[in-house]
């Protein structure tokens, strides 16, 4: 399958189930971990568990606006032809979406078979998390073998939903650094 037929059916299949509820961080590595479920390719009713996490920091070298770097999502082995993680941000910034030029460094921890349906492993997962008061990890549900897109998909989400506090953040800071009587520029 190509990659733009992989996105697309991400796009499509893609449901966050659980977003992670703290904001990612604007100055120290964040790890943002994930449970992914999908429907088995190769044995029909059971569900494919993939559990890791993904870092995203700050990298070493300072990069052009939105010039991310994605590390570890293996994106050169699910598409044909093969992809790279700089290419897959040009990918992506062709199509509208736009990361901060961050590091983006997926972790895989386990990857396992459940023998459920996968509406069935979604209720227990989420039911699991839910006991443990779990706020910090993502539930994803999408295809298997667009699964990189579908992280992209929570990452992305989590990433929008912070840019509104780190602006916030930002313009609060301007505020307290301002000079007395300097007036608001209203």
């Amino acid at each position: 399958m190509d990659i733009q037929q992989l996105w697309d059916k991400a796009r499509r299949e893609t449901e966050l189930i659980r977003l992670r509820l703290a904001a990612l961080s604007s100055v120290q590595t964040t790890a943002v971990p994930y449970i992914f479920l999908a429907e088995s390719s190769l044995h029909q009713g059971d569900t494919v568990i993939r559990r890791g996490s993904v870092l995203i920091e700050r990298p070493a070298i300072v990069l052009p606006s939105f010039s991310p770097q994605f590390e570890g999502f293996e994106f050169e082995l699910e598409a044909q032809p093969r992809v790279s993680g700089d290419s897959m941000a040009t990918f992506l910034l062709l199509r509208g979406i736009q990361f901060p030029s961050l590091r983006y460094r997926h972790e895989l921890s386990t990857l396992d078979v459940m023998e459920s349906s996968l509406r069935q492993a979604v209720e227990q997962w989420n039911g699991q998390l839910t006991r443990a008061e779990d706020i910090h990890t993502g539930l994803v549900v999408g295809p298997e073998d667009a699964w990189q897109f579908s992280l992209l998909l929570l990452i992305g989400a989590l990433v929008v939903r912070s840019a509104e506090g780190d602006l916030r953040r930002i313009l609060d800071d301007w505020r307290q650094r301002r000079p007395p009587g300097s007036g608001d520029g209203r």
